[in-house]
This record gives structure tokens, sequence and C-alpha cells, in this order.
């Protein structure tokens, strides 16, 4: 059962670094649970605000329905009971109706609704699919702002009007005058987060747009590194931010940009170059060749990031 309100909950993840926990596999693609159980002990024993079960990072896309209310079963089990695990809705809305029924009888505190599926969505198409998911349960609901899913400011404000437990918006396209728009029509009801591929890339300048916090991919791997960044962001200390982005972002992402889906990838591959191997990707995605995994060690090294990692992720 969960234990925040929906307004509780946007109140809580809106000060505080979020994550999207990486999905332990085996060898043959299965679910690791011992270790996914490990790698959420591992990242909610740091002072992150919430961590989103079975989403991107977490390989949501490549996970069966009964997989996904698994891995969301797990990772409320294994958190820290003062960092809320969040699930995500997918697929045709019959699909996200049963994510976030499933997630809500788990413990899951919310749910992020990842874009419905492959064709063109209007409007009305978008509320009438956020609504079902909202009114299927009684946790707070974020929408996903991406690919076919682009809320209208109105579409948003229509949704907030609607449902109590709507309660934020995350964006990965980075359309300054779009955000804007929804910010001033929608204000301080919602809360917003940067969804954009390793979001510290903007999160200082989103800042003033109303972002108040983002999701942290590499905070799978270098969870210190990635909350001194964030501190650094909400501190707008743009000398700070900028050394970091020198020392350790940019060059990372010349690594990620070697290979489309990379962005996923690389999470895996930064696990396993800190001796924390969560196994491979699934198909589509392909796993980092040893070369990269290789300069991200040295590039972890070379940016004196030491990540604790006495917690060990099972066989």
């Amino acid at each position: 059962m969960a234990q925040f309100s929906p307004q509780d909950l946007a109140d809580h993840l809106k000060n505080g670094l979020l994550s999207f926990p990486a999905t332990a596999f085996n060898a043959d693609l299965s679910l690791n649970e011992d270790g996914y159980r490990s790698h959420i002990e591992w990242q909610s024993s740091y002072d992150v605000a919430g961590l989103f079960a079975a989403g991107g990072t977490g390989e949501g896309f490549s996970l069966s329905p009964d997989e996904a209310a698994r891995v969301v079963e797990l990772a409320v089990a294994s958190s820290r009971p003062e960092v809320p695990v969040l699930a995500s809705a997918g697929g045709p809305t019959v699909q996200a109706v049963r994510n976030v029924r499933d997630a809500e009888a788990a413990g899951a505190e919310g749910v992020l609704v990842l874009p419905p599926y492959l064709t063109e969505c209007d409007q009305d198409g978008l509320y009438q699919h956020v609504s079902a998911i909202c009114e299927a349960t009684n946790i707070g609901v974020i929408v996903y702002n991406r690919a076919n899913a682009i809320y209208s400011a109105e579409t948003v404000a229509r949704l907030a009007d609607s449902h109590a437990n709507f309660i934020g918006f995350k964006d990965a396209i980075g359309d300054i005058e779009h955000l804007t728009k929804v910010y001033a029509k929608n204000g301080d009801r919602l809360f917003y987060l940067g969804g954009l591929p390793t979001a510290e890339t903007f999160a200082l300048p989103l800042l003033q747009l109303g972002m108040s916090t983002y999701s942290s991919a590499m905070f799978n791997f270098v969870p210190e590194f990635a909350l001194d960044f964030y501190a650094d962001v909400r501190a707008q200390n743009r000398e700070a931010v900028t050394e970091k982005l020198n020392r350790f972002v940019l060059p990372y992402l010349d690594i990620r940009d070697r290979g489309k889906g990379y962005g996923v990838s690389i999470v895996k591959g930064g696990l396993k170059a800190i001796g924390r191997d969560a196994g491979p990707v699934r198909p589509p995605l392909h796993d980092l060749s040893e070369k990269d995994v290789a300069d991200i060690a040295e590039l972890i090294s070379a940016a004196n990031i030491q990540p604790q990692t006495n917690l060990k992720i099972g066989a």
C-alpha cells in the first residue's frame, strides 16, 4: 500500500534527484532477481528522492507485463521505505491500465506514463489514454512528453483539472517554447522533471523553466557524483556544474554516442566498469564493446570518481 498521497509524492519528488534503476538480467536474458534486489538496495542507500522501476533505463520496453509487475514488486521490497518506488505504464491503453494496477498492488507510489504505441496521437486521444490510467488507480500519475506523446499545455491542464492524482510532467524533447507554455499554463500545481538523455547536460538551463529535478541514468553507477552534480544545479553553481561537465559528463557523452541505443547500454557498461555487473541488455539494444567498457572505467578513474560498491549484485 502506498505511503504517500499523490500530492505528498509530488512535493517529495520535486526536491531531490530521481533515477531509473537498471534491470539486472542473467546471461540468458532472464530476470536476475537477486541481482536486481541488490542493485535496488545499493541505489536506495543513497539520498535519492525516488526510483522508477521498469522505466527506460530499466528496459521496461523489453519486459512482459508479468515481468514488469515482478520488477516493481522486487523494487518496492528492496528499497528503503524513505525512498519511494514508482513504476511505468506503457503500450496500448489496456496494457498501461494493467501496468498501473499491478504497480499499485505491489506498493508503488506512482507511475510514469510512457508513450502509448507506434502511431500518431491527437490531443484528445492522449487525454483519454492518460485519463483511463488515472481512473484505474489512486497513486500519482506523471506523463512522459516524448516520441508520439507530445502533450500540449492545454491537455496537461485538462488532465490536472480532471484528476487529482495527476501530479507531474516529464520532458524528453527540450523544446523551450513548449516547456514555457506548459509551465506558464499549469504553474506549481504540478511538478516538472527533465528526462532528456543524460539529463545532467541540460539540468541547469531547465531549472530556469521550472524543472526542479531530473532523472539521472548515471546515478546507477556513479551515485555520489550524480548527487553532487544535482546539488550544484540546485545551488545554481555554474562554475561547479561546468567543471563536472568537462571532467566527466561530456566525455561520457562521447562514449554514449558511439552506438544507437547506447543511452541505456552505457549504464550497464558503467556498472560493469565499477564491478557491479548487471548483465546484458536485451535486444534490440546491444551491449557496449569491451573497449567501450574499458574507456568508461578509464574515464571514471581519470575523473577521480570512486563509487562505494560494498553491496554486491547477486549472481
